[in-house]
């Protein structure tokens, strides 16, 4: 995408408007509390209009590559599946606690986008891990500074120029401690880059799918709360309600103390406002997460995030993908195989991961299957709302009645709070003979080896 012209400026009610011509006109504007603004316009070259969808090989639904429409951080009736005219002004309101770096330095803060810096792709794009100054934008030698994850915009990806200005507005100006933090953004030329901090344990996906040494359960229960709470924030805390729309295991990361983390904003809405219940929109997101009522009618509320919330809760307490046909007949689609189990006092062990061994809580596994069975009811208007999911969540991590191997040696303590909010040291141990540990914060993204946990007051 090409940029014909940018400007950086502090505006209190007037703003600059881009003409056709690539001429700055001044507009009315509304105060925008001096955030920057940046007003340009974006055109490619390569665009093509294309109506329908696309699917990735994780069976996320994206827009296809089509020329630029115009994102608004307002809520509309419809979000129109036909592009707007190309030679249309956007803009685009960024916080001015980002950082705006040259795509130079983050050239030079990934060592190049060398392959060794290589974390992940997505469909956004690759992702490299590098290192800036922590109070600047400048890069710095390995192992020094600020560890940053800098996301690149794959141009013939399924996912563009919206999807970056979504991922800027919504994480520019939400602020919690189960959100990433968008550190900054580059857009240079083409360039289109997003810079976060850095996720010492990846991605909830990789531990639970792509790990051979099991997450312990109590580990399990903190990431789920997380999560959780980060959701709440999102439908109820934020200064207007946010759908998160792609809520699954690989949004969810984790920092070095297995702190949970969500990402990726790309396909976020505003929430319904005033008397309205939901949001109508094109059917996107990642099969086999999205709530049924979405599926079928386009209609979007915060109760479309709680079904898919309780799909990875399934994930979670099961070890099995939302989506899995390597499985056998009957078990492709992890929630119709789960449901008959979950709420049955009798048969809710058989579905709880068989890797753990039996080591986790039997109280906090059926109450569990509750919690699970409730967000993913099958009318809307029966799931519980995210915060009270958190009140139900909240104690589950602190139940004792786990099996505790003997002559254990701890290689890890995990921060969690009690009922009463007060911080409990919960040790991640193995067993004596059990020669593996816990990777670095700066290492790879690795999973306990045989692990469960003892409690620390």
């Amino acid at each position: 995408m090409g940029l014909l012209a940018s400007e950086d400026i502090n505006l209190n009610k007037t703003s600059l408007r881009m003409e056709k011509n690539g001429t700055m006109k001044k507009a009315n504007n509304a105060s925008f509390g001096g955030c920057r603004i940046l007003k340009y316009l974006c055109m490619s070259p390569k665009s093509k209009v294309d109506h329908g969808s696309s699917r990735t090989s994780d069976g996320t639904t994206r827009d296809p590559p089509v020329a630029p429409t115009l994102f608004s951080s307002t809520t509309s009736d419809v979000e129109s599946s036909t592009p707007t005219t190309p030679n249309r002004g956007w803009e685009l309101e960024i916080a001015s606690q980002l950082r705006n770096f040259a795509f130079s330095e983050l050239k030079l803060a990934t060592r190049n986008f060398k392959p060794e810096s290589l974390l992940g792709v997505g469909g956004f794009g690759p992702v490299y891990k590098g290192w800036i100054n922590e109070n600047g934008s400048s890069p710095v030698k390995p192992g020094t500074g600020l560890p940053v994850a800098v996301k690149t915009l794959n141009k013939n990806g399924l996912q563009g120029h919206k999807e970056w200005l979504a991922e800027v507005n919504f994480l520019g100006n939400l602020h919690h401690q189960n959100l990433v933090k968008l550190v900054g953004y580059c857009m240079e030329d083409d360039q289109r880059l997003l810079v976060y901090e850095f996720m010492a344990r990846g991605s909830l996906e990789n531990h639970l799918f792509r790990r051979s040494m099991p997450l312990p359960w109590c580990v399990r229960m903190k990431i789920a709360l997380g999560a959780a709470q980060g959701l709440a924030y999102l439908h109820e805390e934020a200064e207007k309600p946010v759908i998160y729309r792609d809520f699954k295991a690989s949004n969810v990361l984790l920092d070095a103390n297995y702190n949970t983390k969500l990402s990726d904003f790309g396909l976020a809405r505003d929430g319904p406002e005033g008397d309205k219940t939901h949001v109508s929109t094109r059917v996107m997101g990642t099969y086999g997460y999205a709530a049924p009522e979405y599926v079928m009618t386009g209609h979007l509320s915060m109760k479309s995030d709680v079904y898919s919330f309780g799909v990875v809760f399934l994930e979670i307490l099961t070890g099995r993908r939302a989506m899995d046909k390597s499985r056998p007949r009957g078990e492709h689609n992890l929630v119709a195989w789960a449901k008959p189990f979950l709420s049955d006092r009798h048969q809710f062990c058989q579905i709880i991961d068989p890797r753990l061994e039996g080591h986790f809580s039997k109280r906090g596994a059926f109450r569990s299957t509750e919690i699970a069975a409730r967000c993913l009811r099958r009318s809307a208007k029966n799931r519980p709302h995210m915060s009270e999911v958190v009140e139900m969540l909240k104690p589950l991590p602190l139940l004792k009645d786990i099996a505790k191997f003997p002559e254990v040696q701890v290689k890890d303590v995990v921060n969690i709070n009690d009922k009463n909010g007060n911080k409990v040291q919960a040790g991640v141990v193995a067993k004596s003979n059990a020669a593996q540990s816990l990777s670095s914060p700066n290492g790879s993204y690795a999973s306990p080896s045989n692990y469960t946990l003892t409690y620390q007051p």
